[in-house]
This record gives structure tokens, C-alpha cells and sequence, in this order.
């Protein structure tokens, strides 16, 4: 299958599925602000939520999300009024399709404090799923792994552990968002 053509400034959906290949969760939109060799950078913000079984909800801050190739993770820089706080998935490799970057969800995630302090969180969730969806050896390997890349990159606070990056793909999407909107009314 042909890779589709990215185009910086486009809107995207997200579709993040789990391992039995249902939907667990979607978001209507995110705008492409940037393409590196290894991962591509979103932003969003209020942007609808919908979860598997049907509620939605909308994000309330806005969002710098990070989506990478080769490794099982993404994260996402939300910028609260007390900081920017990260939440990363543990996750397949994006692949995009008709407009809609999909991932699978593995339930581990790392939540990032804006004073560098973080949390594992849902061990149990991970637990429940491995065993009814029959998570292989190889993949339990794979996902603890990388699991341990997250926490190294968090605490080297690499590229996109930080602030000053965030704040940057952030101003570049308001300026994105705002040039969308004056393109939209003189249409």
C-alpha cells in the first residue's frame, strides 16, 4: 500500500484502536505542524472526543501531540495554565489512512508533571488486557521496553519533554488555526 501524502497544516482525524482491532477511542481533529524522519507533530485543541461506546467529551487544553514510527509510543503536551503536563500512550507505530492517523493502544501510560515527577499508570488495565487478548511474549517484551525508552527520554528531558518545544509547535498551530479561520471566511 502507497504511504498517503502528508501535508503540514492539513486536519486529520485520530483513531486509536486496541489489540482485538475494535475502536476504543477517536478525535475529530488534529493539525499537521511539522514532519521529521521520525515522527510527525500535531496540535489540537477543544477538539471532540468520542469513546467507544459513544460519549464524547472535548479536550480542554491546548495540545502538542508527537507520533512516531519506529516506536511503540506517542505523547501528548497539554498546556495547562499551571504547566505543561505529558500523557503517553504506549502504543503501536501510527500508520495513516484516508486522512486518519491509527494506532493500537497497549492501556500503559506515563503521566509527566511540569516538575519532571512521573507516574505509571494503568499496570492493571495492562494486566487484564495481555491476558484476555493473548499479548504475546515478544510483544510483553516489546512494550516494557519501550516502556523504559519513555522514562530515559523523560528524564534526559529530550526533544519533546520540553517546554520551550511545546511552546514553539504550540505558537505554530494558533498562527495555523487562526490562518484556516481568515481562510474561511474570505471563501
Amino acid at each position: 500500500m502507497e504511504e498517503e501524502k502528508l501535508e503540514i497544516g492539513k486536519r486529520y482525524q485520530i483513531h486509536s484502536y486496541k489489540h482485538d482491532s475494535k475502536i476504543h477511542r477517536s478525535w475529530d481533529e488534529a493539525v499537521l505542524l511539522d514532519i521529521t524522519e521520525d515522527y510527525l507533530i500535531f496540535g489540537n485543541e477543544k477538539t471532540k472526543v468520542t469513546e467507544s461506546d459513544g460519549r464524547t467529551w472535548h479536550t480542554k487544553e491546548p495540545a502538542v501531540l508527537y507520533f512516531f514510527k519506529n516506536q511503540w509510543f506517542n505523547i501528548i503536551g497539554q498546556c495547562k495554565k499551571n504547566g505543561i503536563y505529558y500523557y503517553c500512550n504506549i502504543a503501536s507505530p501510527y500508520i495513516i489512512e484516508e486522512g486518519t492517523i491509527k494506532y493500537i493502544d497497549y492501556d500503559l501510560d506515563l503521566r509527566v508533571f511540569p516538575d519532571g515527577s512521573f507516574k505509571v499508570l494503568d499496570r492493571g488495565e495492562y494486566k487484564y488486557h495481555k491476558t484476555i487478548m493473548h499479548y504475546s511474549e515478544e510483544l510483553d517484551t516489546i512494550l516494557k521496553s519501550e516502556l523504559t525508552e519513555l522514562i530515559n527520554l523523560v528524564r534526559k528531558k529530550s526533544l519533546m519533554f520540553n517546554k520551550e518545544t511545546i511552546e514553539k509547535y504550540n505558537t505554530l498551530y494558533n498562527e495555523m488555526k487562526y490562518k484556516v479561520k481568515e481562510e474561511n471566511k474570505s471563501s
